[in-house]
């Protein structure tokens, strides 16, 4: 008689059943010539490229198309707003250079004007 008994010895576990109406398409079956893996749940189709599912079929695939253009469009604006602020602030700059040197030369100007002027009178 064994000290613990069958009681914590596992039991096997049953023979799974082959199921025949699933799996009957072969991996290569669901993969392309592109090497895209297409997946179809109820009336929607998917493909898996990039590293994510997009919808081909259904209603949420004219969303999703609609979503990226989106996405391109806002990174676009993205880019030419910042290129717009980069050229608004060297406008700037070369504004604010322009009035200081502008100031710099009309405070010259008015120091030759009285130096000319101390010399008249003297």
């Amino acid at each position: 008689m064994p000290f613990f008994g069958n009681k914590f010895s596992p039991k096997k576990a049953p023979s799974r059943k082959k199921n025949s109406g699933f799996g009957k398409e072969t991996v290569g079956d669901l993969v392309t010539d592109q090497r895209n893996v297409h997946l179809q749940l109820n009336e929607q189709q998917f493909i898996f490229e990039n590293g994510e599912w997009i919808p081909e079929t259904g209603g949420t695939s004219a969303a999703y198309k609609s979503n990226k253009k989106l996405k391109k469009k806002l990174q676009d604006l993205e880019e030419e707003n910042n290129l717009l602020q980069l050229k608004y602030e060297m406008v700037i700059n070369m504004l604010t250079q322009a009035t200081a040197e502008n100031h710099a030369n009309h405070k010259e100007m008015e120091t030759i004007k009285k130096g000319r002027r101390n010399r008249s009178k003297s």
